[in-house]
C-alpha cells in the first residue's frame, strides 16, 4: 500500500475538534441519540427537532463514514407531537449504521498528542471522586478540571488527583476510556 502524504491546509486545532468528536459521543452515549448506541461502534452524532415537530434528523459520523438522516413533508406540517430527532431520525441512522458497518472493526476516534483524558463528575465537570457518577473527557493542558476550582464550584475532589490517561507518555491505565487513541486505523476527520 503506498503512504499518500495528507497536505491538505489543517482548518482547525485538533485537540477542539478532538473535544467537540467527544461532546458529539456523549449525544450518543447518554443524550438524545442513545438509540444510535445499539450499532456498537464508536460513533457521535447530533439529533435536531424543528419547532413544533415539522422536521426531525441524526447527523453522525465514525472515523471512516459520515451519513445524514432527514424527516419532514414537502410542506411544512408538523411530524406529530413527540417526533423528535432521537424517536424518528435516529433509529433510521442507527439500522443503516449497522448494515454499513457490520464488516468494519470498530475504529476508535484518534486522540490528538496533548490532550488528557480525566474521569469527571458528569454533574460539575470536575474530577469524580471514588464512588461518584463519571464519564472520561479530554482537556488541553492547563485546562483540567481542577482549574474549576477558581469558579467557587461545589463538589471538587482532593489534591493529587491525576488524569487517567495521557498523550504524553507516562503509564496507560489497563482498561483505556473509548475515546482512547486506536492501535490503528485511519486517524480520524481531523
Amino acid at each position: 500500500m503506498p503512504n499518500v502524504p495528507d497536505e491538505r491546509e489543517q482548518i482547525a486545532d485538533p485537540q477542539s475538534v478532538f473535544q467537540i468528536v467527544s461532546i458529539l459521543q456523549g449525544v450518543v452515549e447518554r443524550g438524545t441519540g442513545t438509540a444510535v448506541k445499539a450499532v456498537g461502534k464508536p460513533i457521535a452524532g447530533k439529533t435536531g427537532t424543528s419547532s413544533d415537530f415539522h422536521e426531525a434528523w441524526f447527523e453522525g459520523f465514525t472515523p471512516d463514514l459520515a451519513a445524514g438522516v432527514y424527516v419532514g413533508f414537502d410542506d411544512p406540517d408538523s411530524l406529530g407531537k413527540g417526533e423528535a430527532g432521537g424517536v424518528v431520525a435516529a433509529p433510521i441512522f442507527r439500522d443503516f449504521m449497522i448494515e454499513a458497518l457490520k464488516d468494519a472493526p470498530a475504529t476508535a476516534f484518534r486522540t490528538p498528542p496533548g490532550l488528557r483524558m480525566y474521569r469527571v463528575n458528569p454533574a460539575t465537570g470536575l474530577l469524580a471522586g471514588a464512588g461518584e457518577p463519571a464519564i472520561y473527557e479530554p482537556f488541553k493542558p492547563g485546562t483540567d478540571p481542577n482549574k474549576n476550582r477558581d469558579l467557587g464550584l461545589q463538589g471538587v475532589p482532593g489534591e493529587g488527583e491525576t488524569p487517567v490517561a495521557s498523550t504524553e507518555g507516562g503509564a496507560e491505565p489497563a482498561a483505556m476510556p473509548p475515546h482512547a487513541a486506536p492501535a490503528s486505523g485511519t486517524g480520524g476527520l481531523y
